[in-house]
C-alpha cells in the first residue's frame, strides 16, 4: 500500500506544494485507488497533479467526518468530474464511503457552519453512495471502519458545536468520526482524519476488527488540540504501552501533544508531499 499526502497544514521543505488546515491522502493498494479526505478546497487537486496523481481514475472516495476541512474539497472534486464528463474526458465514478452522519447540518455557536456543504442526496447525484455506520472492506486488505466503539473514559469528552438530526439541534460528538485501517503483513496502519472518536478508541476499534493487535503506523490527526490533561495524560499513557513500530501524527495534533509523544514513541514528521509504503 501507497499513501500520498496531498493536504496537510505543513508542507516539506523544498517541495512546492499547497498547505492547509485540513486533510487528503491518496492511497493505492494494487490496482484500487482511494481518496481519503478532500480538505478545504482545491488544493489537494492542485497537488495531486504536481505530484501525477491521477483524480479521475479513483475507485473510492472515503470521508473521515464531516467538518469543513475533510469535506469541502468535495466541491471543487464534483466540479472537476462534471467538466470532464462535459469535455468527454473518461473519468470514474468512484463510491463515496462515509457514515451517515456525515453530511448533516454542523454548526458552531449557532452561526458557524462547520459541516459539509453538500448534502447527502446531491453527492448521491455524481458518486456512488455507500453510507454505513458497519465497516466497509474497500481492498482485501483496507477498511472503513464506519462507527468507532468509544470505550475509555478520557477522550471525546466535549462536544463540537451542535449536529442537526431531523429538525433537532443536539451536541455534536461526532459520531460520524471514521478511520480506515492497512492490514500490512508486519501489522496495522491505521489512518485518521482528525480522530474525534478519540485515537485510542480508533487505535483498539481497528485491532477488534481486524483481528490483529499489531500495529505498525498510525498516520493522521490525533485531535489534541490544547487537549485536556485528562486527555492528554490518558493518551501518552496508552501509547507508552502500545507497541507501535512509528507515528505519522499531524493536523490537529498541537505541538505540545507532539512533544509529549515524542517521549514515548518514535514521532515522525509529516507535510505534503510525504510518501509512505507497506507491506
Amino acid at each position: 500500500m501507497k499513501l500520498k499526502v496531498l493536504i496537510d497544514n505543513n508542507t516539506l521543505i523544498d517541495r512546492y506544494f499547497i498547505g492547509e488546515p485540513g486533510v487528503a491522502y491518496f492511497i493505492q493498494d494494487g490496482d484500487v485507488n482511494i481518496l481519503f479526505d478532500t480538505g478545504y478546497t482545491d488544493a489537494f487537486i492542485k497537488n495531486a497533479q504536481k505530484m501525477n496523481v491521477n483524480l479521475m481514475n479513483l475507485d473510492f472516495v472515503a470521508i473521515s467526518h464531516g467538518h469543513i476541512d475533510h469535506t469541502w474539497g468535495l466541491v471543487p472534486l464534483t466540479r472537476l468530474y462534471t467538466e470532464a464528463k462535459i469535455e468527454n474526458i473518461n473519468h470514474n465514478k468512484p463510491t463515496l464511503i462515509a457514515h451517515p452522519y456525515a453530511f448533516l447540518y454542523k454548526d458552531f455557536n449557532d452561526n458557524e457552519e462547520i459541516g459539509c456543504i453538500m448534502s447527502d442526496e446531491k453527492l448521491g447525484k455524481h458518486f456512488n453512495m455507500n453510507l454505513s455506520k458497519d465497516p466497509v472492506w474497500l481492498t482485501e486488505k483496507i477498511v472503513f471502519l464506519g462507527e468507532i466503539e468509544r470505550k475509555n473514559d478520557f477522550e471525546n469528552k466535549v462536544p463540537i458545536g451542535k449536529v442537526e438530526d431531523k429538525g433537532t439541534k443536539v451536541d455534536d460528538y461526532v459520531i460520524d468520526d471514521s478511520a480506515l485501517v492497512y492490514k500490512s503483513s508486519e501489522g496495522l496502519v491505521i489512518i485518521t482524519g482528525c480522530s474525534h472518536a478519540g485515537i485510542c478508541n480508533i487505535i483498539e476499534y481497528a485491532k477488534k476488527i481486524c483481528k490483529d493487535d499489531r500495529v505498525v503506523d498510525v498516520v493522521g490527526g490525533f485531535h489534541l488540540l490544547n487537549p485536556t490533561e485528562e486527555q492528554l495524560k490518558g493518551t501518552i499513557e496508552y501509547f507508552g504501552q502500545a507497541d507501535i513500530k512509528e507515528v505519522h501524527a499531524c493536523h490537529c495534533t498541537d505541538l505540545k501533544s507532539k512533544i509529549e509523544l515524542s517521549k514515548v514513541v518514535n514521532l515522525k514528521e509529516v507535510g505534503v508531499g510525504l510518501i509512505l509504503e507497506y507491506i
